[in-house]
């Protein structure tokens, strides 16, 4: 028998999505967040609070880069969901990580991340659920180590994790356990 939970964000898998955006001082800051997503072929969809360092930045710059965290670079990841911009002006050197500025958009590039989404702002604004922020991808950067011999990003090789909304955890993603398109093919037959 279902059990009524009430009103709850729950959705699995959420992921682990790092912006990295430039400050007005050219400063590299970083946001951990779980509400964003593809949300067309060429654009993604961000809803984040408009009090983020990182809001303020892309309203500035126009411009941001959404890379996936990956199990390594775990610590870093979840640091950048702790640590506010607006209070720590060291955030980001205090990881310890790398960035370079990206050839397509004002924003940084995280070298240590191995996927990368290079994103121009088409539309950013406050709504009743938050700053709301659609961007288009430009240009997609993935680390040799993660591809498969058909210059794919292999999923087992990512080494990304996700984010339950449940309990605030953090999981590794798992073995493939079926092909999109493929699997329920069968039932197409009866």
């Amino acid at each position: 028998m279902k059990q009524d939970l009430g009103v709850k964000p729950y959705l699995f898998p959420m992921p682990v999505l790092m912006i990295s955006t430039y400050g007005e001082d050219g400063t590299v800051d970083v946001m951990n967040m779980a509400w964003g997503g593809i949300c067309a072929e060429n654009m993604v969809s961000l809803n984040i609070g408009e009090d983020h360092k990182t809001s303020e930045n892309i309203k500035q710059r126009g411009a941001f880069t959404l890379s996936i965290a990956d199990i390594p670079h775990m610590e870093a990841a979840d640091f950048f969901g702790i640590a506010s911009g607006n209070k720590m002006a060291d955030k980001f050197a205090r990881t310890g990580l790398t960035a370079v500025k990206s050839e397509k958009v004002d924003a940084p590039i995280v070298e240590e991340f191995p996927l990368t989404l290079e994103c121009r702002v088409v539309e950013a604004k406050q709504e009743v659920y938050g700053f709301h922020v659609i961007g288009e991808i430009v240009g997609v950067l993935a680390e040799e180590t993660v591809l498969d011999e058909k210059g794919r990003v292999d999923p087992a090789k990512l080494n990304a994790f996700v984010f339950d909304q449940f309990q605030n955890g953090y999981y590794a993603i798992g073995e493939k356990v079926g092909q999109a398109w493929h699997t329920g093919a069968g039932l197409m037959k009866k």
